[in-house]
């Protein structure tokens, strides 16, 4: 029987991206890949993470109008995963920061201004007769009638309830507030 060595590393190239483990997949994260996939299609990105379950890959490209394009590779469809080249900071923090949404971030606010924010915002809740209160680590966030959240920095996309109609309600009332300043 006589085998060759190129097509064996090819056969278990294919079958063994669904079968790696995790830790395998995770030395792929924030390298630059070309992978092919089934029907011979290639997709080229940076590796952002690598779904345990299904063997997906997420694939990001940075375009030069500051703009991000995201792309999954299903697992099963997966052949070959080629590394093209390792991350400097720089692309490593833009990996890291992709899915983070900087600007609600209520780390973007000092202490003070958040307190003021909290205050501005409590004060005319209660001028309209919503009940609030505080509540949580050192009383950073509004709860309001017993039934919705409103954590730092304190706007409409802070809100949280299970009751959709009172958070609907209450986002309008915060944007129209915010809206007025």
């Amino acid at each position: 029987m006589d085998t060759d060595p190129v097509t064996q590393e090819q056969n278990n190239s294919l079958t063994s991206w669904i079968d790696k483990t995790p830790l395998e997949w995770q030395g792929y994260v924030n390298k630059e890949v070309t992978v092919t996939a089934d029907e011979k299609n290639e997709y080229q990105g940076w590796v952002v993470t690598i779904d345990p379950v299904s063997a997906s890959i997420v694939l990001v490209n940075f375009e030069e109008d500051q703009k991000t394009s995201v792309c999954i590779v299903m697992g099963h469809a997966v052949q070959k995963v080629e590394v093209l080249k390792e991350s400097d900071e720089v692309t490593k923090q833009k990996l890291i920061n992709i899915f983070n949404l900087q600007e609600n971030s209520s780390s973007n606010y000092s202490k003070e201004d958040l307190e003021t924010k909290k205050l501005n915002l409590k004060s005319w809740l209660m001028q309209n007769n919503i009940p609030v209160a505080e509540q949580g680590e050192s009383d950073r966030t509004i709860c309001v009638a017993g039934v919705l959240t409103i954590d730092p920095p304190y706007g409409p996309e802070n809100c949280n309830s299970t009751n959709e109609i009172i958070l609907s309600r209450v986002q309008g009332l915060i944007q129209g507030y915010l809206t007025s300043q």
